[in-house]
């Protein structure tokens, strides 16, 4: 089987065309910087520094901690933070032993979170006070977990912990007082392969079920070095002393995951912020003389650019680099950006690839409307939409399918979907591209029916068992539609049942009860019948395609 790399002629000029990975873990990633520049800040939150001297520190210390709780190598770990300095501690800790981090949204409902738990079989869990009503049930229903809260605000790292303020002998812990409790600094005497599991991040499955993507230490520390290497030709005239990114990302997130690791290698200061609020983080833009790297999704673009102080803080001279993932940006928005003199990334990476895949070079072409090329050390094919195995000319739709270094070898429990999705050693992605002569890749449909609604990832048929849930619906469909503001919204067509009467109101109410907030409808239509195929397969992309002609003719 051949195939031709046109896209290497369009590296810049310092990006290699295949990278050496080192065969080490994530967590020895940290040791870097922690030499290279101990007293520089590794992370500010709020008006707090923790140098990376201190980082390492506490990472060693909160590792101990597990050890002495029964956490072991192979051991799964749920992290149910936001973006905080505590995530940061517990992720490197939970790697540095050898066990993995299972990554957890903090609102998920309890059913959402009940699946990932019995999926990984996961023990001990490192959570937020605010999510404790969930935690609490989540607990009732599967008995026998550790649980470890912290209070994001508190900084204080064990100095003030709050002796009994959680359940020893229900084993419910507080995140300060372990800290406190600790007195080992010293790096866990554990052995951990490149080739070992890392990191469970779930995705959805070919079937809507979510499924648990593994990636290894080799995996997360590839994906660090092609985006690294792809960012050089601005990192490289930033000193050390000044390299900073900006990161409200989840760092449950894949992209916020890799944003994070990255960093740390980089020996960037992070500016970590739970949130985005956009009042608040034009605040931090004004407050920091420059922001080397700042990871964002198109939803926060919009907002940062359409604020009314965006001319006068000269975005431009503020940010060094501007990256977007998440989902396509439009054309005008593009534009905008580079009118107020930004350098500015695109890219389309997956939770199979560690974030990384597709991404547009910063001194070569550009190409609105492209994700770009692939990363150093990534193979890419377009490939027949039939059988998968046929790369298809430039210009004609077929589907992503990559090979790396980065790629996921396959999904924790569940070989069936490892063997759909990677066959040959290559990932079938199931987006639809095309392919320009030089590489450049045009994402145009997704043969999986997924939303991509303000840069999350949300699967429709995750939506429709919930909806037809409700006691009073006959038939629903979720379907993503354009948005905007967030790319895509979601939108659910609904038949109710003979004789019944349902509000919009009453469907939203119900789904907030069980999907994340992302993944509830902003949109409800009642109809009497969806439309179906000759085998009576509602039509999805029928009722989207119906949306875009209806959005084309009001625009």
């Amino acid at each position: 089987m051949s195939y031709e790399r046109p896209w290497y002629r369009h590296y810049d000029y310092c990006v290699p065309a295949s990278i050496r990975i080192p065969r080490i873990a994530v967590h020895d990633l940290l040791q870097i910087p922690a030499n290279a520049c101990p007293d520089k800040a590794a992370f500010i939150f709020g008006e707090h520094k923790t140098t990376f001297w201190e980082l390492r520190r506490l990472v060693f210390r909160f590792a101990g901690v597990l050890a002495q709780k029964g956490v072991r190598q192979g051991s799964r770990v749920g992290i149910h933070l936001p973006t905080s300095p505590h995530y940061i501690i517990a992720y490197f800790a939970t790697l540095s032993l050898g066990a993995i981090v299972v990554n957890i949204n903090p609102l998920y409902t309890v059913d959402e979170m009940k699946e990932i738990v019995l999926t990984t079989g996961l023990k001990t869990l490192i959570t937020v006070d605010t999510a404790l009503s969930n935690v609490t049930k989540l607990c009732t229903d599967i008995p026998g977990m550790r649980v470890i809260i912290t209070d994001i605000n508190d900084v204080s790292w064990g100095k003030e912990g709050r002796k009994g303020s959680y359940d020893s002998e229900k084993d419910w812990y507080d995140f300060m007082q372990l800290l406190q409790e600790s007195n080992k600094e010293i790096r866990p005497r554990v052995m951990v392969s490149s080739e070992d599991p890392a990191v469970i991040q779930f995705t959805g499955g070919t079937t809507g079920v979510p499924k648990g993507a593994i990636l290894t230490h080799g995996n997360i520390v590839a994906a660090t070095l092609q985006f690294a290497l792809w960012i050089t030709p601005i990192t490289q005239y930033v000193p050390i002393e000044k390299r900073s990114t900006f990161l409200s990302l989840p760092l449950f997130h894949v992209f916020g995951n890799l944003v994070l690791v990255m960093s740390i290698f980089g020996a960037h200061t992070q500016i970590l912020v739970p949130r985005f609020q956009v009042d608040e983080t034009m605040d931090i833009i004004s407050r920091f003389n420059e922001i080397t790297y700042f990871p964002a999704v198109p939803t926060m673009i919009t907002a940062i650019l359409n604020h009314r102080r965006a001319g006068e803080l000269q975005l431009g001279k503020k940010i060094g680099i501007l990256a977007s993932g998440g989902a396509p940006l439009p054309v005008s928005l593009i534009e905008k950006i580079d009118d107020m003199g930004l350098y500015f990334l695109e890219g389309a990476g997956m939770t199979e690839t560690a974030a990384m895949g597709h991404t547009t070079p910063i001194i070569g072409p550009r190409k609105p409307g492209s994700v770009g090329i692939p990363a150093p050390g990534m193979d890419a094919r377009l490939v027949d939409l039939e059988e998968g195995a046929e790369d298809v000319p430039d210009g004609e739709p077929g589907e992503i399918l990559f090979r790396g270094p980065n790629v996921t070898k396959g999904f924790w429990n569940n070989s069936e979907e490892t063997e759909k999705q990677i066959r040959d050693g290559w990932l079938h992605t199931g987006d639809v591209a095309v392919r320009d002569e030089d590489g450049y890749v045009y994402i145009v449909d997704r043969k999986k029916d997924m939303i991509i609604a303000g840069g999350y990832n949300i699967y429709p048929r995750e939506i429709d068992e919930i909806l037809h849930r409700h006691p009073k619906v006959k038939d629903a469909v979720a379907v993503g539609i354009p948005d905007e503001y967030r790319g895509e919204t979601v939108k659910a067509f609904i038949v109710p049942k003979d004789g019944e009467m349902i509000s919009e109101e009453e469907i939203v109410a119900f789904c907030k009860e069980k999907l994340v907030a992302y993944k509830v409808p902003k949109i409800v239509e009642f109809r009497e019948s969806l439309p179906e195929s000759a085998v009576g397969k509602i039509l999805r992309k029928a009722l989207r395609e119906e949306e875009i002609a209806k959005k084309r003719s009001e625009g």
